[in-house]
């Protein structure tokens, strides 16, 4: 019996840990933090939209980004570029040792000119 209370102690332990909460906010904070989120995923929508036109260079977007690209992800604005595939958009974050998960404000200066170097050439 003292092992099976010591092992339910245990799991007590770690399902609180887990269980960690975001701090509470009131409504008007929530809400505030809602538009703002819209507000990026729309700006980024007409981006994506821009690149795809071409009335926006993807040089321009890694060389001076927005406040909001920021937090997205490079593998998605490349994919955004007209002749862009996974397969293509791959390829170039693995010549720029680039992780696919990387934000667009999370690239180094090397890493950045690399990219923007490429679609120069």
């Amino acid at each position: 019996m003292n092992a099976d209370a010591t092992l339910l102690e245990s799991r007590a332990m770690t399902a609180s840990k887990a269980q960690t909460q975001a701090p509470s906010r009131s409504l008007d904070q929530r809400m505030d933090a809602l538009q703002r989120a819209n507000d990026i995923r729309v700006k980024r929508a007409q981006l994506k939209r821009d690149l795809k036109t071409g009335s926006v260079q993807v040089e321009e977007i890694l060389s001076n980004p927005p406040d909001y690209v920021g937090t997205a992800k490079v593998f998605d604005m490349l994919m955004a570029v007209p002749k862009f595939g996974r397969v293509k958009a791959a390829r170039f974050l693995n010549q720029c040792r680039i992780s696919p998960s990387k934000t667009i404000a999370g690239l180094s200066d090397r890493q950045r000119d690399e990219l923007v170097r490429l679609f120069r050439h």
